[in-house]
């Protein structure tokens, strides 16, 4: 991959609006007069009657997509108050490669990846810095990261919703943002009168197969010894994956079993999970966002109010990992891990009956005990969660669509979805379609 060339605007000039309700700082103007040393000689394009656009690098791995949701942040912010002409290193050259930031003449940076010698150098040729990087301050270098307690918090009030008596968590014991994390949660449960089984390990810095591997055999172990169902939390992503492929090595159910939740939301990570991840959200775009506003302080010649800002999380974003209902009935969570998988299958009563070794009446009754309908009314509300899904993201035909949801009459499923809904699939097709287009 090339790192961009300057001129080539498009790596952060493109980006979603601000959330409704953020607020717009003051335009914080940069002049000649206050730049520090490592300013730009003026010329006819740079600069007019003496105000010039600063020049920015920013130091971001864009193969991470909260890497991207900083870009857009800081986009926002250049596009609605201080113009800079950017440089986006996309490599992080600058992070370990000293002499390609003393090249040119920066500024100011902002960094996701600061080092000590990114550091160094910016502290030698007086360029302000911004780090964005998740881990201890370096003295005197302003710092935004995640409030990592809050994520622990709404973790914990995740699982607690939804009825959850037992509780566990498992992350990284050799970083501090994954402590802080384990910390919040913990916090939060023992607020609530709960209890926490805490599984940590160090983190290599590199994940390898080899390393993978033996994480979800000791994860399996782990599992096997938890009181079920229980709610687990990782650290971060990649941990909850492992806790997932853990639970299947041992053939725990999940989330019957074993709801799990990870952190950070990474949409491809999450969603090539089974079942897809639920995570709790870091606000990424406001956190660009802020290292935008602080380092045009900085250029203004004014120090930062804060010097390790911490921004509170988004909130989670709830996938079928922890989309159950704590039960610690064996037969029920067998019939509901059953007809997670296998509704849009074509299955009957009798199959899910037969699967969870109960009678008809034992399953009614408990159906309606725990989830207040029937079983088939959860085999339905399964397959009408698939057709929405398939309306909104592919263009199939009804026809496909009801081969891919367990129906042999693609009137019959029009009649159901139209009851249960209230709209034909035609019509949800259109609304949503036009939402997204809005």
């Amino acid at each position: 991959m090339q790192v961009a060339r300057s001129s080539e605007r498009s790596d952060i000039r493109t980006s979603s609006g601000l959330a409704p309700g953020s607020n717009v700082g003051e335009r914080a103007e940069f002049n000649i007069a206050s730049a520090p040393d490592a300013g730009l000689p003026v010329d006819g394009t740079m600069a007019t009657c003496g105000f010039v656009r600063p020049q920015v690098l920013l130091v971001f791995l864009t193969r991470f997509e909260e890497s991207m949701a900083m870009l857009k942040g800081i986009a926002h912010y250049e596009r609605t108050h201080q113009l800079w002409a950017a440089f986006h290193d996309d490599q992080a050259r600058a992070e370990t490669e000293p002499h390609w930031l003393r090249s040119k003449k920066w500024h100011g940076v902002i960094s996701r990846h600061t080092t000590p010698g990114l550091v160094q150098v910016c502290t030698e040729l007086r360029i302000p810095l911004v780090d964005l990087n998740d881990i201890e301050p370096y003295p005197g270098i302003p710092k935004i990261r995640p409030d990592n307690v809050s994520l622990g918090h709404l973790g914990a009030e995740h699982f607690l919703e939804r009825g959850h008596q037992h509780f566990g968590f498992t992350g990284f014991s050799n970083d501090g943002w994954s402590r802080e994390r384990r910390d919040g949660f913990v916090e939060a449960l023992r607020l609530a009168g709960r209890e926490c089984d805490v599984f940590d390990v160090n983190y290599p810095g590199d994940l390898t197969p080899v390393w993978d591997e033996e994480q979800i055999s000791s994860l399996a172990s782990w599992l096997k010894r938890l009181p079920k169902p229980a709610g687990v939390m990782a650290c971060m992503d990649l941990r909850a994956q492992q806790i997932i492929n853990a639970a299947q090595a041992s053939d725990i159910l999940v989330p019957e079993e074993v709801a799990i939740l990870g952190v950070n939301n990474d949409p491809i990570r999450c969603e090539m999970t089974y079942p897809p991840l639920s995570s709790v959200v870091p606000n990424a775009f406001k956190s660009g966002y802020c290292a935008a506003e602080m380092l045009a302080e900085m250029l203004a010649g004014r120090k930062p109010r804060n010097f390790d800002l911490r921004i509170e999380p988004v909130g989670v974003v709830t996938r079928p990992s922890t989309d159950v209902l704590a039960i610690a009935d064996r037969n029920m969570a067998t019939a509901l891990s059953f007809i997670r998988e296998r509704a849009c299958h074509g299955i009957t009563v009798d199959q899910v009956m037969q699967h969870a070794y109960a009678s008809r009446s034992q399953l009614e009754k408990k159906f309606r005990h725990y989830l207040g309908r029937s079983p088939q009314a959860e085999i339905r509300r399964v397959q009408v969660s698939k057709i929405r899904q398939l309306l909104i993201e592919t263009d199939f035909p009804l026809k496909k669509i009801a081969e891919l949801t367990g129906f042999e009459h693609v009137e019959y499923m029009c009649v159901l979805f139209k009851r249960l809904t209230g709209d034909s699939p035609g019509t949800y097709r259109k609304k949503t379609q036009s939402k997204v287009a809005q």
